[in-house]
């Protein structure tokens, strides 16, 4: 999940629980207001009907055209003490008017005359219409509560998105870096201390590793040349002895599985010395190169190869594909598709190449499962029924693709491993 996301989520769960409490409470607190209205209501007309009665004047009539009614009836001493003076309760009532029971709020006073008579006085008044307010109020506040947390939540995204600016425009530049490329500096101004802290530790990172890469790609250079002669001296000393008729078969044999290792090595050798100096962009003068014409010559010259293992090739070309590359990048890398085509084929099999204006592509039949995406064009790669390969060959056309600017990509389309490049 997205670090936008993460923090609007939780500030947004934070808020939504603050505006719930505080919604409950100035709910609880309105409709106990309205209660409490409610009752001063019913006790000032239940205080009026009694001074009226202890005056011994005219009582209202029992539904005086308002919302309070009331009932007044004689009690005895020890009913009047069972209860207590002044007591309030919700009831259904029967509405003569409305012809319906409706929800009231009934206030109960007892009291005494002078003459020592007790009396119960029950005032009620419906609260349908107090009721009504109350859904209201609480529509109206889910309603509120919902539109302040939709403002909460779209402010949050853009208070949060315009502070992580700076953030941003760093991750564009790290994923647009290339290692020994040509980079554009980073142009990241913030005002934020900690973003501008990661401006300067993330640049200062880079340029240390821009340095071990050359310094790396150095050595490797330098180990490349300085092994190259005395692996060449060791293979040629190789070949003299074994003129030697003196001697025995299994000094022979030994010599031959030497020779073959030196061999081995002499190659890998000569490949990591091709990718420093296509790393170091040292194959300059590119040139209008036919794509499919090179190809063709050098499918000549792995005829034989080819044939030693049935395997059947098949050229298809739509329009000729030129491309703007060194001569002899360009014949290694067709040199390093059709070698392994050829390494990674089984018996019998068939490699089918397909040129168009833009892309060349070359696949062929091996093994019945897809290779590993991410793996097959790093160097020292192999897979497990090849394990004489060096690894070197696809890692070779990848850093060629790079050079050049050139898209490479594999996919699996059975029985069939596809390699395609493409402008």
């Amino acid at each position: 999940m997205r670090l936008l996301h993460v923090i609007n989520l939780r500030l947004t769960a934070v808020t939504a629980i603050l505006l719930v409490f505080w919604s409950v409470f100035f709910y609880i607190t309105i409709t106990r207001e309205i209660n409490d209205e409610l009752d001063d209501s019913l006790e000032n007309y239940a205080e009026l009907i009694i001074r009226r009665k202890l005056r011994g004047e005219a009582l209202p009539d029992h539904s005086s055209g308002s919302n309070n009614q009331y009932y007044i009836k004689p009690v005895s001493r020890q009913e009047a003490l069972r209860h207590d003076v002044i007591r309030y309760r919700n009831v259904q009532v029967y509405v003569s008017e409305a012809g319906e029971h409706e929800p009231a709020r009934v206030i109960s006073y007892t009291f005494r005359t002078g003459q020592g008579q007790y009396y119960q006085l029950e005032v009620f008044t419906p609260t349908i219409e107090q009721d009504d307010l109350k859904e209201s109020i609480l529509w109206s506040m889910l309603i509120l509560y919902v539109c302040i947390l939709s403002s909460i939540l779209l402010i949050n995204v853009w208070g949060i998105r315009y502070s992580m600016r700076p953030l941003r425009t760093l991750l564009q530049w790290l994923d647009r870096y290339r290692l020994n490329g040509p980079n554009a500096p980073l142009r990241n101004p913030t005002r934020i201390v900690e973003f501008e802290r990661l401006n300067q530790v993330v640049t200062s990172a880079m340029q240390r590793n821009e340095e071990v890469y050359r310094q790396q790609h150095l050595f490797i250079g330098n180990a490349s040349h300085e092994l190259q002669t005395p692996l060449a001296a060791a293979l040629g000393r190789i070949e003299m002895m074994l003129e030697d008729d003196s001697l025995s078969e299994h000094q022979m044999g030994e010599l031959i599985k030497l020779q073959r290792t030196l061999t081995r090595l002499s190659k890998v050798n000569r490949s990591l010395l091709m990718l420093t100096k296509i790393d170091n962009g040292q194959y300059a003068q590119p040139a209008q190169v036919d794509m499919g014409q090179r190809l063709s010559q050098l499918i000549d010259d792995y005829e034989s190869a080819y044939g030693s293992r049935h395997l059947q090739v098949q050229v298809s070309s739509q329009e000729p594909l030129v491309l703007q590359i060194n001569e002899a990048l360009a014949d290694t890398l067709l040199a390093n598709l059709l070698k392994n085509a050829f390494v990674h084929n089984v018996q019998g099999g068939s490699i089918r190449i397909t040129i168009t204006r833009d892309s060349l592509t070359l696949a062929n039949t091996g093994t019945p499962h897809p290779l590993d995406k991410r793996l097959i064009f790093t160097p020292f790669y192999h897979t497990p029924d090849s394990p004489s390969s060096t690894g070197l060959g696809l890692a070779l056309v990848k850093a060629i693709c790079q050079q050049c600017q050139l898209h490479l990509s594999y996919r699996f389309e059975f029985p069939y491993h596809c390699f395609e490049i493409s402008r």
